[in-house]
């Protein structure tokens, strides 16, 4: 699962295919006891890991909601570092003005090495932050199986049957970091493919406060909530395409913490290995042109069905 926003016994991978082989009713029956629950998980996640190492790069479209209004950013992913652009705010086109300003901000971006290179150690930061959750899975829950699901059209492979595995904090579990202490107080329901091994949801809630750094570093209140879910975007590559966040605490004592969000990410468009940031801007201009083009055709289209 890779971040925004990707597992290893081989014989657990091993034993998984072999059930598999006779069909997904006997997968849905092989992983009814918690010890085969725990074995489907780490197959999953040692996918989910490799995977993370995938170096195909993207095009997309984010739609972000938060109480304040509603943001669409085109985004590009590059050697150097993603690429973002300001396309949209509450669903209503950027004024001229506001796309120079986007366009100079890359411009800039794209010209300072020095700007570039955190940016890439920043995202490659909140990737591994992401990648030590995802292996974390295995030991810090235990699972119950929890029955099937169809996936949604428009989810990758529309029908294909999932598995729900219900989870809960592992008492035995010790956080190596607080990146991982938030799954200490969270329990919720995990969606895995059987076939392609890899995670299609996770939805969690903190079932009580949890604390960081003793309480000293800040907090998040119970009642936390999070959702993220991915799908196939093509060519065996899975990107995040829903994540929903909903929480509440404090960081430093002092500080209070409120995030509320709600973002979809679509329209993936495979773009070379070896995409340079530069090269990107170029891209994301070329697509807000396309954008304003289709805009002026449906407001033309609109106006002659008016007449």
């Amino acid at each position: 699962m890779r971040s925004r926003p990707e597992m290893t016994s081989q014989v657990a991978i091993v034993v998984l295919l072999g059930a598999l082989a006779t069909g997904l009713g006997s997968a849905s029956a092989s992983v009814q006891d918690p010890a085969s629950c725990l074995e489907l998980v780490r197959a999953t996640v040692a996918n989910e890991v490799a995977a993370n190492n995938s170096t195909a790069k993207h095009m997309f479209r984010d739609r972000k909601q938060t109480p304040q209004g509603s943001q669409i950013r085109l985004y590009v992913e590059t050697r150097d570092a993603i690429a973002g652009i300001t396309v949209a705010y509450n669903d209503k086109p950027l004024a001229p003005q506001d796309v120079q300003g986007e366009e100079g901000r890359l411009a800039a971006l794209a010209g300072n090495a020095e700007q570039l290179r955190r940016k890439h150690i920043q995202e490659q930061e909140n990737a591994e932050r992401t990648v030590r959750i995802v292996k974390a899975l295995p030991d810090a829950f235990l699972y119950q199986y929890d029955g099937e699901e169809t996936e949604a059209a428009g989810a990758g492979d529309p029908g294909r049957q999932l598995l729900r595995l219900k989870f809960r904090p592992n008492p035995a579990y010790q956080p190596p970091t607080h990146a991982e202490q938030v799954l200490v107080g969270m329990d919720g329901f995990l969606v895995i493919d059987p076939v392609a091994r890899r995670i299609v949801r996770i939805d969690g809630t903190l079932f009580k406060e949890v604390a960081f750094g003793w309480g000293i570093l800040g907090h998040l209140d119970k009642g936390g909530h999070f959702l993220v879910e991915q799908r196939d975007v093509g060519n065996g590559c899975w990107e995040v395409s829903h994540m929903s966040l909903s929480f509440t605490g404090k960081i430093l004592l002092f500080k209070s913490l409120a995030m509320k969000s709600d973002e979809v990410f679509s329209d993936f468009q495979p773009v070379p290995d070896d995409t340079t940031f530069a090269q990107g801007v170029e891209i994301l201009k070329a697509e807000e042109v396309k954008l304003a083009q289709n805009r002026e055709a449906e407001t033309a289209t609109s106006e002659n069905k008016s007449h």
